[in-house]
């Protein structure tokens, strides 16, 4: 009998106001407030509560997605819905803990990096912070360990995955062409494991029906699993309609079955009702009915890992220059860091030559925090990138004694102004860690809704810096912004863009003077 997995990635950016902490209107939302009320409304709260007819008895019931699906939720997108819709929240938390019952203790959830960065374009300290950040949210919320992470835009390269190998992770998910050559991993009379000979697949040939082991690059002979999913099943689902019947949709797993072994499938989440309506009700019953009597069992990763583990060991596809791949750019992540030429949306004759130097004017600003945050060494922290990565217990708590944080992280007795001081600093650098979310460069435009909300974080980490009394910054950082301009010429530059959209959102800014008035640290 084939294993069949869905795998669903739900996620949306951190969308709040950095000063405020409340999300501001977004009209491309209508009727709703903001993207996020709108796809809870079409896609995570229908998929928690599917209303369905039993085919047996013709009772209505209730089915809860998550429940049958593999699925990471996005660590920010899960802080809003615990404040804003708890019930939904409650049920995505019950189905990890249902699953764990019927797939011999393994739970459906994995984790996820904190706020959507690109890991491999991160400096290694930001990619630890977001691996650290996104396994403590995690634990936090589903009240155990996590066995993966899922990788944003699944994006990775040999550092990537050596973290995670680090940070005692399991097994990863990744697309068919990140897959570079794969091997079989012999017994040798019945002893110790010897290597077959390589075989290519970088023509996305790769097995989608076995996990492969991938060897950590520092020749200890640590792994992880990897699972590469059917991109041909992804693209159904994603842009040929697959969902309009849960009939056809098993049909297509059937013809992508070998009779036995694994058929499994990594899609946005957000197919299943948002981008396709009553794509949630087609999901329900193709899990909770037509799956069992085509001769599918419902899996999860973990679960079919312990039962097959890998026989073979992969190598992946780094990309150009070791920059890393990902599933959705043919050029790897170019996406995030020059004008590749995918994109959504936008007019004819649009570009994006700004997405490298919003990058460039972004790392300035991290690279320059950065400088100031490793000079309290010894002052304010012990180490203060430890401090940062353990800074995620405030975020989940507000709670939390800030004082005993601390105490523990300050390698003496810190006055009150100390005290502030420290803590203004762990909010500059998790601001400088949202500024790099990675919807800001997906879409068509620089004066877009996304790229405008990560310079908001961007803003504060220039508010934050004024209130530190840390050398200026603003001024060096809008020259490199100036380089971006957006398709729509009456918006000008990024300069322009960030002077007249997003710096008069801080409350603290004067619109007469073009200034921001700072307060004591």
């Amino acid at each position: 009998m084939n294993a069949l997995i869905i795998h669903g990635h739900f996620y949306q950016p951190p969308r709040e106001n950095p000063w405020t902490g409340v999300i501001d209107p977004e009209p491309g939302a209508l009727p709703f407030h903001d993207w996020n009320e709108r796809i809870h409304s079409e896609c995570y709260q229908p998929n928690s509560a599917v209303s369905t007819i039993d085919p047996v008895s013709g009772a209505e019931r209730i089915v809860n997605n998550y429940a049958h699906l593999s699925f990471d939720f996005g660590p920010t997108l899960l802080s809003w819905l615990e404040r804003k819709h708890p019930d939904t929240y409650a049920r995505i938390i019950a189905a990890d803990s249902e699953s764990r019952g019927q797939h011999n203790g393994h739970g459906n959830a994995i984790a996820q990096a904190y706020n959507h960065a690109i890991l491999p374009l991160c400096n290694s300290r930001d990619q630890r912070t977001q691996v650290r950040w996104g396994l403590a949210d995690f634990r936090h919320r589903f009240g155990r360990e996590a066995e993966a992470m899922w990788l944003p835009e699944t994006a990775c390269n040999d550092e990537v995955l050596g973290l995670l190998i680090d940070e005692g992770l399991r097994f990863v998910i990744l697309a068919p062409q990140q897959a570079a050559r794969v091997r079989t991993i012999k017994k040798d009379n019945g002893s110790e494991p010897a290597a077959g000979q390589w075989r290519s697949v970088a023509d996305n040939s790769v097995e989608t029906s076995v996990a492969y082991n991938y060897f950590h690059r520092d020749g200890s002979g640590r792994s992880l699993a990897v699972f590469f999913f059917d991109q041909e099943l992804a693209r159904a689902i994603a842009f040929e309609q697959a969902l309009v019947s849960s009939t056809g949709l098993l049909e297509r797993f059937v013809q992508r079955s070998s009779g036995s072994g694994l058929v499994n499938v990594a899609t946005d989440g957000e197919s299943y009702g948002h981008h396709h309506k009553f794509g949630d009700l087609c999901l329900a019953y193709a899990l909770a009915d037509e799956a069992p009597t085509r001769g599918f069992r419902l899996a999860n990763y973990a679960e079919y890992l312990d039962e097959y583990p890998p026989e073979n060991e992969v190598e992946i596809n780094n990309g150009a220059e070791g920059e890393g791949s990902s599933w959705s750019c043919v050029h790897g992540v170019s996406r995030w860091i020059r004008d590749c030429g995918c994109h959504t949306g936008g007019e004819p004759g649009w570009n994006q030559f700004w997405r490298a130097p919003l990058r460039a004017a972004l790392d300035y600003l991290r690279d320059e925090a950065a400088i100031h945050f490793e000079a309290t060494r010894g002052e304010l922290f012990h180490d203060p990138w430890a401090a940062r990565d353990n800074a995620i217990g405030l975020v989940l708590d507000e709670f939390r004694s800030r004082e005993e944080f601390l105490t523990r992280h300050a390698p003496g007795e810190l006055d009150r102004e100390q005290q502030m001081r420290a803590l203004l600093f762990l909010e500059l650098h998790r601001n400088a860690l949202l500024m790099f979310t990675s919807c800001g460069w997906f879409f068509s435009d620089l004066a877009g809704l996304e790229p405008i909300q990560i310079l908001k974080y961007a803003a504060r980490v220039v508010d934050l810096m004024n209130q530190l009394g840390l050398p200026p910054v603003r001024e060096r950082f809008l020259e490199i912004l100036a380089e971006a301009k957006s398709n729509r010429r009456e918006l000008g530059n990024g300069a322009e863009i960030y002077r007249g959209l997003v710096e008069p959102l801080n409350p603290l800014f004067h619109a007469d003077s073009g200034t921001v008035v700072s307060t004591p640290a």
